[in-house]
């Protein structure tokens, strides 16, 4: 079964947001000067592309990105696609057994790509906040940059979701994957107490 890339490309035209840490890239050494190969040095927000935000991201006594069980990040999700423009519902949950369903994506219509950033974009509604938090799910997914709105200054999705031991991925690309049933596989990399993680985000079709 073939792979379905759910992740943004990194590069310079990569969007952050506004004041944070865009994306990078120095060569320290290249082989058509001489050297004996090609090296690279990195520099970015780790809330840069396709992430998974850790609780230390927004309380102080969070737990780090390590920290994160990762069975979490890996098997069967549901890819939903979100009927309204503001924020995801209750009512975008309605349809799902989510006593039986652990991994969300939302595909919204206010989505944040690679290359295009927007102040509206879609974020997770408090009730369907709430409603996650009191089901079965361990992680959901979204295609922003953000579960809580831009203007929000007190994230309360996140600390409603976080408190129900919910983790998330920010920026996915969903806008080639038809809303159903995959099998997920986005494991963040190990970087030891970090606030967020950058991840490679597929998916693959379920039979």
């Amino acid at each position: 079964m073939g792979l379905i890339d759910i992740s943004q490309a990194l590069s310079p035209d990569t969007v952050v947001w506004p004041g944070d840490t865009p994306f990078s890239q120095e060569w320290v050494m290249t082989m058509k000067e001489g050297a004996s190969c090609n090296v690279s040095t990195v520099r970015m927000s780790l809330h840069c592309g396709t992430h998974a935000d850790a609780p230390f991201h927004f309380r102080d006594d969070g737990a780090r990105s390590e920290e994160i069980a990762l069975e979490v990040f890996m098997g069967p999700c549901e890819v939903v696609q979100v009927r309204g423009e503001a924020e995801v519902s209750a009512e975008d949950l309605a349809h799902l057994d989510l006593e039986h369903t652990e991994r969300i994506l939302f595909r919204t219509r206010r989505p944040c790509t690679a290359t295009f950033w927007r102040d509206d974009f879609t974020c997770i509604g408090l009730a369907a906040a709430r409603r996650l938090a009191e089901s079965s799910v361990r992680l959901i997914g979204i295609d922003t940059a953000s579960v809580d709105a831009m203007t929000s200054k007190t994230l309360e999705a996140h600390h409603i979701m976080s408190a129900a031991g919910l983790v998330w991925l920010e920026n996915l690309d969903l806008s080639e994957v038809p809303p159903g049933r995959y099998e997920l596989i986005a494991l963040p990399l190990k970087i030891l107490g970090a606030d967020a993680c950058p991840v490679r985000a597929v998916l693959r079709e379920l039979t």
